[in-house]
């Protein structure tokens, strides 16, 4: 089968156009090639995290790649079968272990695999989701559509060493479901803080802010806080809550220079009212892309990353989506190609 090419600088230009590619060429079992990898970044070409995401793709679906290097802006892969796995893997530096998991979590679930792995690196550093996220929030979504994980974060990592610990196995997916998520009904929230070397009584009393603001939004809201092990110091907070059709998740890491803690996750979750938060709702893309019917979400902005995986699924698994402006934020329609997938 000819190799479908992809250009790299499209759309966010960055990470997330590797990750969902090779995932989907991992799933499609169709070869791709992706050029101008990150070719607007700094640093061009693949880091260290990427490697480590691509190289595991092709660890559980057994491919022939090329160009897998530090730096290089062009990489081919062709994948093969993929099987039950158990593997360790450390990313060697405090790159984030949710960016990894989630390619490896719909790649292995969707062809119907079993995947035990153990990775160390960072489980909440800049840029990415919290380990909470992942675990809480996209956990919960990927639920719904029929993609199960059981997470176990074993020790925390914060930048710049990380050396956090995950465990991690995927189950096999027995069947995808379209998804409809378009408001949010209750005003019940969670809040689930975790920290490491840091005072115990700073790090309650931000938790206490966060709740009387929630609250002032009547909103009710249980707290959970966990002192954890970990290299550096540091600490996340995740304000969550779902109902039948919303699912939300707002999270935010302890500033070490200002001390500032809580209350951007608390605004920005009491500012979304709709189906699905930011960051969930480009996450949704790849798995809805392969349901067979219709998924509906809503959203209160087109991100870079939403924009760039309703384009790469698009093209690689022949999905049909559509954008539409509604009050105060945007539906998202996704008519997914379940003759795509391996089922």
């Amino acid at each position: 089968m000819e190799s479908l090419k992809i250009d790299g600088s499209f759309g966010e230009g960055g990470g997330q156009i590797l990750r969902s590619a090779i995932t989907l060429s991992c799933i499609t079992k169709r070869p791709i090639q992706i050029d101008k990898i990150r070719h607007n970044r700094k640093i061009p070409g693949l880091r260290a995290q990427h490697l480590t995401t691509l190289s595991l793709l092709a660890k559980i679906c057994n491919a022939k790649t090329e160009g897998l290097q530090i730096g290089s802006t062009s990489i081919k892969f062709f994948p093969n079968e993929i099987q039950d796995m158990r593997i360790k893997e450390s990313v060697g530096t405090a790159g984030s272990i949710s960016l990894i998991l989630q390619a490896l979590i719909p790649a292995v679930s969707l062809a119907k695999k079993k995947l035990e792995l153990s990775i160390s690196g960072g489980t909440d550093v800049p840029w990415s989701p919290t380990a909470n996220y992942t675990k809480y929030v996209l956990a919960e979504a990927y639920s719904r559509i029929g993609i199960d994980f059981l997470m176990k974060i074993q020790r925390r990592g914060y930048y710049p060493r990380g050396g956090g610990l995950v465990e991690l196995t995927v189950f096999p997916s027995k069947k995808l479901l379209p998804l409809f998520l378009t408001k949010r009904n209750e005003r019940n929230a969670k809040i689930l803080c975790s920290y490491s070397n840091l005072n115990a009584s700073e790090i309650s009393r931000a938790v206490d802010h966060v709740r009387s603001t929630l609250e002032k939004k009547e909103f009710s809201a249980q707290i959970e806080i966990n002192e954890e092990k970990a290299t550096d110091k540091g600490a996340s907070m995740l304000v969550l809550s779902h109902d039948l059709s919303s699912i939300i998740g707002s999270d935010e890491l302890f500033d070490k220079k200002s001390a500032e803690f809580g209350n951007k996750s608390a605004s920005t979750f009491i500012g979304c009212d709709l189906g699905v938060d930011l960051h969930l709702s480009d996450m949704l893309v790849l798995p809805l892309s392969l349901t067979k019917g219709l998924s509906i979400f809503t959203v209160k902005e087109i991100s870079k990353h939403l924009e760039t995986n309703l384009y790469i699924t698009s093209k690689i698994t022949g999905c049909k989506y559509g954008v539409g402006k509604i009050e105060g934020g945007y539906e998202v329609r996704i008519e997914g190609n379940s003759d795509s997938c391996i089922q």
